[in-house]
């Protein structure tokens, strides 16, 4: 089984905006399990967050979960959100971008929500015998 393209295709997107000096958006499904976002911020269902250098800290896109720290009225928080939860990806100033389809989603439902790591720690490993 092949993995999903999802965040291959997102990572390229937010670089491809980076590159051009622009303001990467994405939008996310909140309804799905295991997405972790501001709940005051949620409208029908769906958030729209801006994930540039300037407004975020340690970006972390990866085969299961996006996830990086950001500050809503002063309290900053850690955002997760598995990967099939990303709806889009695109620019503010001219909404450039890609909206993902269910094809995209390949069959990351079956796949366990994997552990949320905070920034600056890193796993433990050890031995098993």
């Amino acid at each position: 089984m092949m993995t999903s393209n999802r965040s291959y295709l997102l990572r390229a997107f937010y670089d491809w905006i980076i590159d051009n000096q622009l303001t990467p958006y994405i939008l996310l499904d909140t309804e799905l399990p295991h997405v972790e976002v501001p709940k005051q911020c949620i409208k029908d269902g769906k958030i729209t967050l801006n994930i540039s250098n300037d407004a975020i800290l340690n970006l972390k896109i990866d085969t299961q979960a996006i996830q990086f720290e950001a500050s809503f009225n002063g309290q900053s928080m850690l955002i997760y959100a598995p990967i099939q939860a990303v709806l889009a990806i695109y620019t503010r100033e001219n909404g450039q971008g890609m909206v993902f389809t269910e094809e995209e989603s390949g069959d990351e439902g079956g796949n366990p929500t994997p552990p949320r790591v905070r920034p600056g720690t890193r796993p433990k490993l050890s031995i098993v015998k």
